[in-house]
Parts: C-alpha cells; sequence; structure tokens
C-alpha cells in the first residue's frame, strides 16, 4: 500500500508560481512511479505529469510543458510539481498518483494509489 498526501494548493494570479507536494508514505518514491492529474471543473482528470523510478524519465502534457517541472527528493520521500507561469486554464483539483511499474503512463487507469488532490485556483 502506498499513502499519499497532497499540499502546496492555494489562490494565485496570473503569472505566478506554486510548488505543490506529494508525501509518500508505505513505499519509496525511489521505487514508484509517480505522477500529476488535475481535473477542472466540468472536465475529466487528466494527464500532467510523470516521473519514473527506473530511469527518472519525465513525461509532461503538452500544456504544461515548458512551465512545469516534477522532481523528487528521496530523502523525503516526496514528489514536487514546480508550476511557473501559472493560467486560468490551470485552475483544477491536483492529484498525486502512484504506480509500481518503472515506466510514466498518461492513463490514470494505470495508477494504482491516488491521493485526496489539492486545489490550485489562478485568477485573471
Amino acid at each position: 500500500q502506498v499513502q499519499l498526501v497532497e499540499s502546496g494548493g492555494g489562490l494565485v494570479q496570473a503569472g505566478a508560481s506554486l510548488r505543490l507536494s506529494c508525501a509518500a508514505s508505505g513505499r519509496t518514491v525511489t521505487t514508484t512511479t509517480m505522477a500529476w492529474f488535475r481535473q477542472a471543473p466540468g472536465k475529466e482528470r487528466g494527464f500532467v505529469s510523470a516521473l519514473s523510478w527506473f530511469d527518472s524519465r519525465t513525461d509532461y502534457s503538452d500544456s504544461v510543458k515548458e512551465r512545469f517541472t516534477i522532481s523528487r527528493d528521496n530523502a523525503k520521500n516526496t514528489v514536487y510539481l514546480q508550476m511557473n507561469s501559472l493560467k486560468p486554464e490551470d485552475t483544477a483539483v491536483y492529484y498525486c498518483a502512484a504506480r509500481r511499474g518503472y515506466n510514466t503512463n498518461d492513463d490514470e487507469g494505470a495508477y494504482e494509489y491516488w491521493g485526496r488532490g489539492t486545489q490550485v485556483t489562478v485568477s485573471t
């Protein structure tokens, strides 16, 4: 079992930055592929970014590429999502997810464990 707890969400203005954290317990992030998904009001949950434990490969959705950065701190067993140049369309609940597979995957069905989410709201 893996327990995931997100934090770091909030209300910011367009152009600002936020860093989300996902603290994992029960399994180390060094052997777990971690990802972030988000769900905007009235929309389905979608892929944001993932980090493979096996080769540290990272993947990003086109909408966040070059603005968001996923990383991990092995000592803290925590994964981060640094979000820069935030836009109103980034407003969503952000979920941390984990899977035992070694490769990244943009399909939420591939992830066995989920956090409860943290709200990010970007105003104009």
